[in-house]
């Protein structure tokens, strides 16, 4: 039996004339670039190779720091590495345990009950992340961006400096320089035994799948589940998680995390409203408690880059650049942004061609569409009704909404409590849409086609006025008659 805690709180080169002189017997020289992206991540990588494509002498600099437990990864960032990627395949893995349970209803005679192999899943996994790895640097050899592997740190506003293997110093100076070096897990150290036991990850969509796995997650939430989105769908994905075999311990804080002497880990922690303590025993303990920005060793101050003292985020504009004109930030290191991989990616490539002076388009970071892959998907775009209501005020928004029961579900009489979709919209006719909110399967495929529509300006009308795809989940939103100000 695998008990889990989480716990929520995820060219060749020149010389140039820029930079310090260092003396030569323990310096690899210096190297001189149109621009230089600090950050292999999926926003660095980006932006690098759009300004290769377009001519540009490019440069990418990556090192990732081992985690507490001494984790390593390869080039592509978080979201290939230990994030977006592997979540979605394992996320996969528990809804084929899903099928092969339905199968039968459906006349397949399967062998039941179904075993599932960990390690034969995590290896076909680790695989595609490490052909991902290898195809991004095919990718810069291909457009003949320099790849270089270590922790850089600022000279001056043109230079950055670091360590070879070798041991020797080397300094790159570009023109223009681009910080998107992301973020890390935040582990509270203030707890005991937090950093020494415990690993990171996300924890809603980690519990989910290992429950569909077949192992035993518990949840514990201090506060609120999913702070940044509809609060009302949060409540949604909880309660289907609850139903569904995950445990919720809601309004508790974690006090301490000790190792027993069987290698198993004995979590002390309080129930906030009744200041009541209790003890649970578990293999693994996974802290989900934010991020921070990975800027620890970048030595911002000597370049003259400004953050956020309270987040630690870089600051910027609208165009990305920081308190140094030259030099710009993007992705989760950056103040204000959302922490998403295609934000990123888009931002990387129009800061590329606004530096290569191909367009003066800037990143649009309103209607971002995102999917949070829980066991039943919650995709949304757009303004949450508490978000959409703080703006307008509830006199000025109508909430079109329904549950639904998808087709799938029919057969092996699956349960479609939480299975749920709101609109929310501007009153004033034609009803401008606000904001989507999709709870159910495939719902990042549902809220793709819905965010075009959100960026065109879509009213509620017109969405009546689409034809639906029959029989089909999505057709649902194009059937949404009743609001929740009619009762």
């Amino acid at each position: 039996c695998f008990a889990l805690c989480l716990i929520e709180w995820g060219r060749g080169a020149r010389r140039c004339s820029r930079g310090p002189a260092v003396a030569a017997g323990r310096t690899a020289g210096q190297q001189c670039y149109d621009l230089l992206v600090i950050g292999g991540g999926s926003g660095g990588l980006a932006c690098a190779k759009e300004a290769a494509q377009l001519g540009k002498k490019v440069a990418v600099v990556d090192y990732v720091s081992p985690s507490p437990r001494g984790t390593r990864w390869g080039l592509g960032g978080t979201c290939v590495n230990v994030g977006c990627i592997p979540k979605k395949l394992m996320h996969q893995a528990a809804l084929l345990g899903g099928v092969i349970r339905d199968a039968p209803h459906y006349g397949w005679e399967v062998a039941q009950p179904a075993l599932h192999s960990w390690r034969k899943m995590a290896e076909a996994v680790q695989n595609h992340v490490k052909s991902l790895n290898w195809g991004h640097r095919v990718q810069l050899q291909d457009r003949k961006v320099k790849y270089f592997n270590f922790k850089a740190s600022f000279v001056n506003k043109h230079t950055v400096c670091g360590v070879l293997k070798g041991g020797k110093e080397i300094l790159l100076s570009a023109e223009h320089i681009v910080i998107a070096t992301g973020g890390r897990p935040r582990y509270p150290a203030h707890i005991e035994g937090a950093v020494e036991y415990g690993i990171t990850n996300v924890a809603l969509e980690c519990a989910g799948f290992l429950t569909g796995l077949g192992l035993d997650a518990t949840i514990m939430i201090r506060s609120i589940p999913l702070r940044a989105f509809d609060q009302q769908m949060a409540s949604l994905v909880i309660e289907h998680m609850a139903v569904h075999g995950t445990r919720i311990l809601k309004g508790c804080m974690p006090l301490r995390v000790e190792k027993l002497p069987d290698g198993q880990l004995q979590v002390t922690w309080v129930d906030l409203a009744s200041d009541r303590k209790d003890v649970g025993t578990f293999d693994t303990v996974l802290w989900a408690t934010g991020r921070v920005p990975e800027i620890g060793s970048l030595n911002l101050e000597k370049a003259g880059v400004h953050t956020n003292p309270h987040t630690q985020k870089i600051l910027v504009d609208a165009q990305d650049a920081t308190s140094v004109p030259h030099i710009y930030a993007i992705g989760d290191v950056a103040e204000g942004r959302p922490e998403l991989t295609p934000t990123a990616v888009m931002a990387g490539r129009l800061l590329a061609q606004r530096l290569c002076g191909r367009s003066s388009d800037l990143m649009d970071y309103d209607n971002v569409p995102t999917t949070v892959f829980t066991p039943l998907e919650y995709g949304c775009v757009g303004l949450s009704e508490e978000a959409a209501v703080a703006r307008h005020g509830e006199e000025g928004v109508e909430v079109y909404h329904a549950y639904y029961k998808p087709l799938e579900f029919t057969v092996p009489e699956r349960d479609a409590s939480q299975c749920y979709i709101k609109m929310v919209c501007l009153r004033e006719p034609p009803q401008l849409v606000l904001g989507l909110h999709f709870l159910g399967p495939n719902a990042g495929e549902v809220t793709q086609g819905f965010a075009l529509a959100l960026k065109c300006g879509a009213s509620y009308e017109q969405v009546m006025r689409t034809v639906g795809i029959h029989p089909t989940c999505a057709e649902e939103v194009a059937k949404l008659r009743i609001s929740k100000r009619s009762g």
